[in-house]
């Protein structure tokens, strides 16, 4: 049994690794998609996409697995419905005030302060009763130190920029936590695509209301949008809704923060964009931050949220 549990938390990881394999190689996606359509427009096309490109798998494991009398395999029940909105509604203002903040500062303070989850995940989890262990605070406190080196290349100082984006870090922990609280109860794939088209119709109907859209604009960033909604939406974001089944919140937000070591690396390879000694330094301290928690698993058990609603989860 104790060898099951630790075959799923290994394959729990591997699949958030290569989720923040994907998520850093998009930010590549995404500046290239900028110089065409605007951000709500970008996520609202991506995230559409990401949607529809799981329902043709829903529809297959519904025929496969489902039974007319098991109301269970409707498309969509109420529960997820409701769940959905709650997870696509977070999903969303996380995504949606990063872009505002992006507007205003730089990308290096941009991405450390939006990394700043991998700390916050755990402060908050204190407060809905989920406890870290050592292991997870010192991966996190590695991370976080690492990030700054990675990102931060002058003095940190706060600007109005940087406040919208430190709000959006206040959601993604949210929605590390809520996934984390969720994804074990119900059925992963269904749970992603629900918050993808709640994410969409949010995102659509703000660039109505402030952004030019035009068919040319989506044309013309046809590639940097199909990578952003096909695979780092559709897959991406679903392999963490999957692998957080086996893996503790704190946990998965040292690993997922890892995104931000493969944008760099990516930026690299594919932009041209330097990379000095400090930030190599800052790739190896996050990269230590993950194995800790890999190697030494926390010391102290993370007690379930399953008692915890919707209300008190976001």
């Amino acid at each position: 049994m104790k060898k099951a549990v630790n075959n799923r938390s290994l394959r729990a990881d591997w699949l958030l690794l290569l989720t923040a394999v994907i998520w850093g190689c998009a930010f590549v996606a995404q500046r290239s998609g900028m110089r065409y359509i605007g951000p709500f427009t970008f996520n609202a096309v991506r995230f559409m996409l990401g949607g529809c490109a799981l329902v043709p798998l829903i529809l297959y494991r519904n025929r496969r697995y489902g039974t007319p009398s098991d109301p269970g395999h409707a498309f969509f029940s109420r529960e997820f419905l409701l769940k959905g909105l709650l997870i696509g509604i977070v999903l969303f203002c996380g995504a949606g005030l990063q872009q505002i903040g992006m507007v205003y500062t730089t990308a290096g303070k941009g991405g450390f302060i939006t990394g700043l989850y991998v700390i916050l995940v755990p402060i908050i989890g204190l407060f809905l009763g989920r406890r870290t262990g050592w292991s997870g605070w010192a991966g996190a406190l590695l991370a976080t130190i690492g990030m700054y080196l990675l990102c931060v290349a002058d003095t940190l100082t706060i600007e109005t920029g940087d406040i919208w984006v430190l709000s959006s870090a206040f959601f993604w922990a949210n929605h590390v936590l809520i996934i984390g609280w969720l994804s074990p109860k119900m059925d992963t794939i269904k749970l992603a695509c629900a918050q993808f088209i709640v994410c969409a119709i949010l995102s659509l109907t703000t660039a109505i209301l402030i952004e030019p859209i035009t068919i040319s604009g989506i044309r013309d960033g046809i590639l940097p949008i199909l990578y952003g909604g096909l695979i780092s939406v559709g897959i991406a974001y679903t392999l963490q809704v999957v692998a957080q089944k086996d893996a503790p919140p704190a946990h998965a937000s040292i690993i997922l923060s890892l995104e931000t070591v493969f944008a760099a690396i990516s930026g690299w390879l594919l932009l041209g964009e330097a990379l000095s000694l400090r930030a190599v330094i800052g790739c190896g301290l996050m990269l230590a931050g993950m194995l800790i928690v890999q190697l030494w698993p926390a010391s102290l058990p993370e007690t379930a949220i399953s008692h915890m609603s919707p209300r008190t989860a976001g």
